[in-house]
């Protein structure tokens, strides 16, 4: 079941290689300061995600003990992406929330709409479920010392901060503990908003809520894995980009972007996940064996140059002999590792070193 909500995280949010970019920065939680080791470590520890109160959102990742995936205080998950999550309460006693905070890589286009999508676990030990959840869109930051619910009346208090309200209700709760289930709607940006906040944003009195258990102490507390905002494909199909509906062939001899091809932090294992997308590249190269793929690998700036290029070179081989394992022909494939040498972004931020971690390929004719 996992590997099909993969299947469709992808189909929702592009299975263009490159016709769409997630605005949301580091969207699976990878990319850290820190391995975690205590709880309310998302400010902390997490690149490109704060939180916008008092809250203690928590983080995890493989590499810790203490926060850990999948075992961790809360119960057991796997990460649907990678190996890192995020963890928050979105009903709790007394009113008691938290929130999670992303910054978009550039602001949103007035009138332009978005497709926005996460994936959610409802954590084993939670006594409630809930059946709706909350998008704030806004231009700047929120920031609020409260612990509480984060209601509209906080939000308009800031008259020089305009934002919009999304909810994303379901008809059913999401009461699963096992699997990841996929949440998703669409938003046409009001213009400039360049953070997303996600949560509850009502009390308790106004939640919609499931008893899972009796003498139920400790709320709904939810896993949150690779979130999404996807600007439109302007009507773009198919899996190879510069494809569209009805051509015959690509775009040929023009760079494209591997959009959805993760590695886990410092690593060049491929995941399941870009398996699955990769394969559908891979039916597109089968199925025209005239066809060349050349693969360019590269990192951000931060580490030895050496290692960086090590390391990029690796990534690439790693789609390379997927690509070889399912049967097509090596001498169809050519690769090259560049590190950290060609940025397309300023490697003095997280945001642009999030855009030069990327794997490139061009298509040829034989």
């Amino acid at each position: 079941m996992k590997g099909l909500f993969s299947l469709i995280c992808f189909l929702l949010i592009g299975t263009g290689v490159a016709f769409g970019q997630n605005l949301v920065l580091n969207p699976s939680f990878e990319e850290h300061r820190a391995c975690p080791e205590k709880l309310g470590n998302f400010n902390t520890d997490l690149v490109s995600w704060t939180t916008p109160t008092l809250g203690s959102t928590d983080y995890f990742h493989g590499c810790s003990d203490a926060m850990g995936t999948p075992e961790n205080f809360n119960g057991t998950q796997l990460a649907d992406f990678g190996q890192g999550y995020a963890g928050f309460y979105l009903y709790a006693p007394n009113d008691y929330r938290e929130y999670m905070q992303a910054t978009l890589s550039s602001p949103l286009v007035e009138g332009v709409t978005y497709e926005l999508s996460f994936f959610v676990s409802l954590a084993e030990r939670s006594d409630f479920a809930i059946n709706a959840f909350g998008v704030v869109f806004s231009n700047e930051p929120l920031q609020f010392e409260i612990q509480k619910d984060l209601s509209k009346h906080h939000l308009y208090s800031d008259p020089n901060n305009p934002f919009s309200y999304v909810e994303i209700g379901y008809s059913h709760f999401a009461n699963d503990k096992k699997e990841w289930m996929l949440v998703t709607t669409s938003y046409t940006a009001s213009g400039g908003e360049r953070y997303m906040t996600l949560g509850n944003f009502k009390n308790n009195a106004r939640t919609r809520k499931f008893l899972i258990k009796k003498d139920a102490k400790q709320g709904a507390y939810y896993y949150v894995d690779m979130v999404s905002l996807m600007p439109p494909d302007n009507g773009k199909t198919g899996v190879i980009a510069g494809r569209t509906a009805g051509e015959s062939t690509p775009s040929l001899n023009t760079p494209h972007l591997f959009q959805h091809v993760l590695f886990d932090f410092d690593e060049y294992h491929l995941l399941d996940s870009a398996r699955e997308y990769l394969k559908e590249t891979f039916d597109f190269l089968m199925a025209d064996p005239t066809l060349h793929i050349v693969i360019h690998g590269h990192t951000d700036g931060i580490g030895l140059p050496e290692y960086n290029m090590k390391l990029s070179g690796n990534r690439c081989k790693a789609v390379v002999d997927y690509f070889t394992g399912l049967g097509l022909p090596e001498a169809r494939i050519s690769w090259k590792g560049h590190g950290g040498s060609l940025p397309v972004a300023d490697n003095a931020t997280p945001e642009g070193r999030q855009q030069n971690r990327r794997v490139e390929f061009i298509l040829t004719r034989m």
